[in-house]
């Protein structure tokens, strides 16, 4: 195969790359081979924000979207066509220090300043894509959006006010529309192909190339976000001989709605497919913000998430009880299922050879559905679950209709719980039927006890979840959510 040079924008002109391994990660090649190490490495796995880079990309409607990313552990080859911008970029020419690094200094906001960097990156996401009318970001917002930023010595209240002040100081435009036209250059009209030292880097620009591509190499791995996959060269340092990346793919970056609900596709970022399922389901809003980290979710993709079937990925119990499909495709020939029947067993789901995930499906809201989903985990951001709960009930007045409860954390898959499903369905919503249905989860689910939680703690919190589902909505006196959730005012 005749390889092709990765192409990039970075720090004020293109950046053609050949020789390196697919699996180079953006952080090692920022700092060893261009010699820029302000962005620096803590964890290697995208937890701690020390690496973080803001990426430049031009998006379907021909405008440039920049989000704030980890470059430990996203390939170099995916950066074809993107802008790189470091904290190197930020200081003006004139040598005088961006709003974003100023007010850091006026606040003094950092120490040991290893951690730094990778706070000016995010907070400068931030100050690009925040809307000057709108003014400056509530204390949850800056949260949210640092909450993939960890700093061990200085402490975030001084982080925080920098964040506030920023918005004080003098205005720093950024020019969008010319880094458009330069991206627009650097755009393909066919599939990325790269190849080093036997290793293989596709990158289709379309849905039918991807199947194609899929069905010539049935054991290449897929790749979206690089959120899971990344940690498997920086932790486990296994040798991806071959790898397809959907980001190029302009059709699974898809979220519309129509009368068969709402779509997403399989390339639409989590960020983005959290938005528009929020907007219909307002309920997901905390689940939305305690997964992973804001930098996490501008790289991962929904569909990354549902295809991996990890136990304990937090967004499968809530799309099970909202009764989602997923879509699979396999050379122009496509299928759909509900997603409970795609886990087959612990890593093993329904996908046939040639096959791959093209998007979900989730239905709109019924009117007479009461839905909730919970998360219990160790921190608040940017955390593991233990458990991650999910119920949806449809009430005929006081009688349950249809229940749907589905757990991650609680076995080998994400599971529905039949068991306690059988116990609502056709009883009162009353706290005896609640009741009943709790003594039921044992037969249901046998969790196992790990690094996060024993056994006996999964089962009684699953146990005491379903009890707070029904305290929020009862039809006599429900609780409101600063009476049951201890961050509801945060």
């Amino acid at each position: 195969m005749e390889t092709q040079a990765i192409r990039f924008f970075y720090r004020g002109k293109v950046h053609e790359v050949t020789g390196e391994a697919t699996t180079r990660t953006v952080l090692q090649y920022t700092r060893e081979d261009l010699h820029c190490t302000g962005t620096k490495e803590g964890c290697a796995e995208g937890d701690c924000g020390a690496c973080t880079v803001v990426i430049g990309e031009l998006a379907d409607d021909g405008n440039v979207a920049l989000r704030a990313v980890n470059a430990c552990i996203q390939f170099l080859p995916t950066l074809d066509g993107k802008a790189l911008f470091t904290v190197e970029d930020l200081r003006h020419a004139d040598g005088t220090l961006h709003p974003v690094q100023q007010a850091l200094v006026d606040c003094h906001a950092s120490q040991c300043g290893f951690c730094t960097p990778g706070f000016v990156m995010s907070l400068w996401a931030m100050y690009l894509n925040r809307p000057v009318e709108a003014g400056c970001p509530s204390r949850r917002e800056i949260d949210d959006v640092l909450s993939g930023n960890l700093c061990r010595c200085t402490g975030y209240r001084p982080i925080v006010d920098a964040a506030q002040k920023m918005y004080d100081l003098p205005r720093h435009e950024f020019d969008r529309k010319a880094l458009a036209e330069q991206l627009k250059a650097l755009q393909r009209g066919d599939t990325l192909s790269y190849e080093h030292d036997g290793h293989v880097f596709h990158a289709p620009r379309t849905l039918a190339e991807l199947g194609r591509l899929r069905a010539a190499y049935p054991d290449a791995r897929i790749l979206a976000g690089s959120t899971d996959v990344g940690l498997w060269v920086t932790k486990q340092f296994r040798d991806l001989k071959h790898l397809i990346y959907i980001g190029q793919v302009a059709e699974l970056r898809e979220i519309s709605e129509g009368p068969n609900g709402i779509y997403i596709g399989a390339g639409a970022l989590l960020n983005d497919a959290f938005d528009a399922l929020v907007n219909h389901y307002p309920d997901l809003a905390e689940l939305r913000q305690r997964f992973a980290s804001f930098p996490i979710r501008n790289a991962g993709t929904l569909g990354g998430n549902v295809a991996n079937g990890s136990p304990i990925g937090d967004s499968m119990p809530a799309l099970i009880v909202l009764g989602t499909r997923i879509v699979l495709h396999r050379e122009g020939v496509v299928r759909e299922m509900p997603l409970e029947d795609f886990y087959i067993a612990y890593q093993k789901n329904a996908l046939e050879a040639g096959e791959f995930v093209q998007g979900i499906r989730v239905p709109l809201p019924a009117s007479a559905q009461r839905f909730r989903t919970y998360k219990l985990a160790k921190r608040f951001d940017q955390d593991i679950s233990a458990v991650c709960a999910a119920f949806a009930v449809e009430l005929d007045g006081d009688t349950v209709r249809s229940a749907r409860i589905a757990f991650g954390g609680m076995a080998a898959t994400p599971k529905r719980g039949s068991a306690i499903e059988a116990a609502l369905n056709g009883q009162p919503w009353t706290e005896a039927t609640v009741r009943a249905a709790m003594a039921a989860l044992p037969t249901a689910y046998q969790p196992l006890s790990d690094m996060r939680a024993t056994s006996t703690y999964r089962l009684a919190g699953a146990q005491n979840l379903l009890y707070r589902f029904f305290l929020e909505t009862r039809n006599d006196a429900p609780l409101a959510a600063h009476e049951v959730n201890a961050f509801a005012n945060v």
